[in-house]
């Protein structure tokens, strides 16, 4: 299914300038979406084109689409050209359909957005808003689980009927909640105000202007933290996996040897460290190009990089401002120079843990 929302995506993009009209936006973007869904288009027992009924005194309005299951129709189509917006206002032969028919479930559609009605406000009378919307050119954001529940395969209308009140909920709250975040509505930020306890104020005109754009500006930076900070996790986890492949890589190959400088170094470091910790906090994993030593064998918790390997002995000592930054060293020796960098370092991840009281690491010190 989404080889498929990929591929149509694609055609989109390369044809939608030369879709004129409904008829083609069916045969191009729709037709192809039911077949994905596993239902027979060619097949008039199963998917039946121009669907009539006559309503009372309607007679001859059809439903661009009707899907059958057992003999009756079950999903109800209504296509729009895809230069169009979908507006439910207009279909009012889907709202007819939908309430004389056995079908529980109605799309409409303009072959980019597909809008899921049923009719959870009242029996047998479609509701005015979709339960689902799914926008085939942003195929990352569509539930593919409830997706599959419309498929041949695993249509079951009960079993969709259970989750579509569920889903139409969410989509609300999403709705209300992207409301208030980008522009927060008064009753919003005096709930705000009212839970920050301000000591008695009253939420006045004043306050609500000096309150108003603190309240927007502090949501937005809490959601560019909250996006920054899972930037910075699948950042680390890309490094790790990184540095984990390029070990297993080269030990395959035979191509990692920890050599006798490095071991020293190593050893140096463990040495200065014990003037606050325990050395056996302190390790050492080696990968093709670099030797790597960490504090607690953390990779979230690197103290230097040793570059050994080269004509020149480089070392990074994080935190650094980039990898860029190296050090270039003329022995193993000189890493007592930077002893009081390295004791800052693991200083810093101790403090962080709280694993020994600030006072004890030397960089803290009043």
């Amino acid at each position: 299914m989404k080889d498929t929302i990929k591929n149509l995506k694609a055609r989109i993009e390369q044809t939608i300038d030369k879709i004129q009209t409904e008829e083609a936006t069916k045969n191009a973007y729709i037709l192809p979406f039911i077949q994905m869904l596993g239902y027979d288009i060619f097949n008039p027992l199963e998917v039946v084109p121009e669907f009539t009924a006559d309503i009372g005194i309607k007679k001859g309005e059809k439903v661009d689409f009707a899907i059958f299951k057992d003999g009756q129709p079950a999903i109800l189509i209504e296509c729009k050209d895809c230069r169009n917006q979908l507006s439910i206002n207009y279909e009012s032969q889907l709202f007819r359909y939908f309430h004389t028919t056995k079908a529980e479930f109605s799309i409409l559609t303009n072959g980019l957005i597909y809008q899921f009605y049923t009719d959870l406000e009242e029996t047998n009378k479609m509701d005015n808003k979709p339960f689902m919307e799914i926008n085939v050119l942003e195929p990352e954001k569509i539930n593919y689980s409830e997706l599959q529940k419309f498929t041949k395969a695993n249509f079951d209308a009960s079993n969709v009927r259970k989750t579509a009140d569920l889903l139409k909920c969410t989509s609300a709250i999403k709705r209300v909640l992207m409301q208030e975040l980008s522009d927060p509505s008064e009753d919003f930020v005096r709930m705000v105000f009212k839970k920050m306890d301000c000591g008695g104020s009253m939420f006045n005109e004043k306050a609500k202007e000096k309150i108003s754009p603190l309240v927007k500006s502090a949501i937005e930076s809490f959601i560019n933290e909250k996006v920054k900070a899972n930037l910075d996790i699948a950042l680390q986890n890309t490094v790790k996996a990184q540095e984990i492949t390029e070990r297993e890589s080269a030990t395959v190959k035979g191509d990692i040897q920890t050599t006798q400088e490095e071991i020293d170094a190593f050893n140096i470091i463990k040495a200065i460290s014990t003037e606050i910790v325990e050395p056996g906090r302190i390790s050492l994993r080696d990968a093709k190009t670099y030797c790597a030593i960490f504090f607690d064998d953390n990779n979230r918790k690197p103290i230097c990089r040793l570059f050994f390997n080269t004509k020149d002995k480089l070392m990074i000592a994080f935190p650094a401002p980039s990898l860029d930054e190296k050090i270039q060293i003329s022995n193993v020796q000189e890493l007592y120079k930077f002893k009081d960098r390295i004791k800052g370092i693991i200083s810093g991840y101790i403090v962080g843990e709280n694993v020994l009281p600030k006072q004890t690491c030397p960089e803290t010190k009043s």
